[in-house]
């Protein structure tokens, strides 16, 4: 329980500086310098601000100095990752699979907001994802995939999963890239950005091809189920709206990554 606290509070820290990326990023800002401010007035946040969660109900999700709102999605992002986390201990322990599902999740928070917010998917959490995932295949294998039951006993498990990895992310990416650049090719229009390729790939760097292809029929489901409803709601033009399609891939992700290998982990746990 008290891990599970623990990874909460850092959660919370986290989800805090993921904020940060969420606004900075996609500005082309320094997410070091220089410290916290207010989009409106930019005046510099003072300390007892810029306390994850409590300041934003201090001070009932306005700046002190503006009073201009502040968006619901920095309590939302914290409160998400600290779940996230905690999830992830309670579940697995102190672990590397622990730490590996967690930094997933908050790479998947993050670029679910900024797909969200500011329609962009930044190459630090989807490239860098990947480069992070390969990595953590080396600590904490890939359930078996492709790669991995042929070559586990020639390459030894950890060089197979990491193997796994660096295929599962180069299939699953290219495939999208040419979905996407089929449909433009014969319909004339963009249909899936770059960044949503790179977003898929870092997802198999993660989690293998299977469970990939998995998000993205998730993904596809939830989207246009989604799509539609705001489409009748608004009464948008359909053939000119834009979904955030990585917000959806984000959440698909974070559904497979936290049932498949965290909560059914705890579930099918034997009690005592």
């Amino acid at each position: 329980m008290l891990e599970a606290i623990l990874a909460f509070l850092a959660g919370l820290l986290i989800g805090s500086f993921l904020n940060v990326c969420v606004f900075r990023l996609p500005r082309d800002l320094s997410v070091v310098r220089p410290r916290s401010f207010c989009p409106e007035c930019e005046k510099p946040i003072a300390w007892y601000d810029n306390i994850p969660v409590v300041s934003y109900l201090l001070l009932r999700g306005r700046c002190r100095h503006c009073q201009a709102s502040i968006r619901l999605r920095y309590l939302m992002v914290e409160l998400v990752t600290a779940a996230a986390f905690a999830l992830c201990v309670a579940a697995l322990g102190p672990t590397l699979a622990a730490l590996k599902y967690s930094v997933f999740s908050a790479i998947l928070i993050t670029l679910l907001a900024t797909d969200l917010e500011e329609r962009i998917l930044p190459d630090e959490f989807t490239l860098g994802g990947v480069v992070v995932g390969v990595a953590f295949a080396a600590l904490v294998p890939i359930e078996a995939g492709i790669v991995t039951f042929f070559l586990s006993g020639a390459l030894g498990l950890r060089m197979a999963s990491i193997a796994e990895a660096l295929v599962s992310a180069w299939v699953a990416g290219g495939a999208i890239w040419l979905v996407a650049w089929l449909y433009e090719k014969f319909r004339h229009r963009e249909g899936m950005g770059f960044g949503d390729v790179k977003m898929i790939a870092m997802i198999g760097a993660f989690l293998g091809f299977q469970e990939t292809l998995l998000t993205l029929i998730l993904a596809s489901v939830l989207g246009s189920v989604a799509g539609v409803a705001y489409v009748l709601i608004t009464k948008k033009d359909m053939a000119t709206y834009e979904l955030p399609f990585g917000s959806f891939i984000g959440l698909a992700g974070l559904v497979v990554a936290l049932w498949g290998h965290v909560m059914r982990v705890w579930i099918s746990a034997p009690a005592g």
